[in-house]
Parts: structure tokens; C-alpha cells; sequence
């Protein structure tokens, strides 16, 4: 019987160990080789353009240079036929309907178990979307208008990743390094972002997002 021909994945994580452990978990199954790696935006690029054709790109949200939620958008041009899943640490109640939004195929936080990434994979590669049965309930809920969405949920993308700054100790200046951007254009995300959290102050939208980070952890 003919061998059947492997999906090609690439695995984008900016934490040596995290992409060694799901090469090795992912390539367990037999049905999939993992063709490159990339521990940032910029190299995921490179390493997708070089690797092409891709069927999977498997993305972490936290990355040295940019979100991997631009990654996923850059992958349109990249490599269109490329899907992607998230694999993260972060709060998939945050973070999974923008993935969604993003052009990405699926969601999945880090502390999953091992066979949850691997039926993930299968879904996405089958042409599905994957998500956890809890966040599939949630969003359904919120569609719905039985439960409110989360503050958080509110802010756009880019507002979230300054947040997310924020709450990682930077100042103005070290964000707009960070983003490409200038400082004023982080000045007014900031107000916008205390606008939409009802918060009054400066030393309130610390507070908050070093809080909202220190429940990601």
C-alpha cells in the first residue's frame, strides 16, 4: 500500500525546549513532518517562505519581535494555503476569537494534554476549526447574550498587545521601540485603553495590566 504522503508543518515558538518537545510529539504520530522551526516573526517568515508549500504553521501568541496574531495575517501573503494553530500560554478566553478573527484555524493553551494538540492538528489539517470544548461553549454563550464578554475582550488587537507591555514594566518609549510606532500613537492607545477598562489613571492601568499579567502566568 502507498505510503501516505506527511503534512508539513512548521513550528513557531520563541522557547528552544517548547518547539523540541512538540517536534517530537508531533512527528510521534506518523502523519506529519515538522519541515522548519522559528523562534520569531521575522525567521518564521523566512523559514515558511523557504519551506513552501506549507500545510500547518503552529504559532505561539508571544514572540520577541511581534504578536504571532500579525504572523498568522502575514501568512495570507506568506503562504496562503498555510493554516495555523496557536499554541499558547496565554488565556484562550482572550486570545482565541481574535486568533479566529486573525485567519487562524485554531486555539489551544500550552497545559492542554499532549493528545489534545495532536486531534488539534488532525482537525485543522481535515479542514475543521479547533477550539476547546469550553471556549466553544463560552463564545456560543456570548454570541447568544447569555453572558458578557470580558472588559478585555473590548480592546482591539494592538491595544492589547500595549497593554500587555504595560503590564510587562515598560515605559511609552520601550513600547513604540517594540511596536514600530511612535510615542504619541502609545500615549493615545493608552487613553483608549483606560477609556474602555473605566480606568482613571495612570497608576490604574499599571496596577491592571501587571494584575492581568500575573494571571496569564
Amino acid at each position: 500500500m502507498k505510503d501516505e504522503k506527511k503534512a508539513r508543518i512548521v513550528i513557531v515558538d520563541d522557547h528552544p525546549i517548547m518547539r523540541m518537545g512538540l517536534r517530537q510529539l508531533l512527528e510521534s504520530s506518523q502523519l506529519v513532518e515538522v519541515c522548519a522551526e522559528a523562534g520569531s516573526v521575522s525567521e518564521a517568515i523566512t523559514e515558511i517562505t523557504a519551506a513552501r508549500p506549507v500545510d500547518l504553521v503552529v504559532i505561539d501568541i508571544s514572540l520577541p519581535d511581534r504578536s504571532g496574531l500579525e504572523l498568522i495575517r502575514e501568512l495570507r501573503t506568506v503562504d496562503p494555503e498555510a493554516r495555523s494553530l496557536v499554541v499558547s500560554s496565554h488565556d484562550e478566553k482572550v486570545y482565541a476569537e481574535r486568533v479566529l478573527r486573525a485567519g487562524g484555524r485554531g486555539y489551544l493553551m500550552k497545559d492542554r494534554a499532549p493528545e489534545q494538540i495532536i486531534a488539534a492538528v488532525s482537525q485543522i489539517l481535515s479542514g475543521g476549526i479547533f477550539l476547546s470544548p469550553s471556549m466553544t461553549a463560552r463564545m456560543m454563550e456570548v454570541l447568544s447574550g447569555s453572558k458578557a464578554a470580558s472588559p478585555i475582550s473590548g480592546l482591539t488587537d494592538r491595544e492589547l498587545e500595549v497593554f500587555r507591555a504595560i503590564g510587562e514594566g515598560k515605559s511609552s518609549r520601550e513600547i513604540s521601540g517594540l511596536l514600530g510606532v511612535s510615542i504619541r500613537t502609545i500615549d493615545a492607545h493608552r487613553t483608549h485603553i483606560k477609556e474602555k477598562l473605566g480606568l482613571r489613571d495612570a497608576a490604574e492601568l499599571s496596577y491592571e495590566a501587571i494584575r492581568w499579567m500575573e494571571s496569564q502566568a
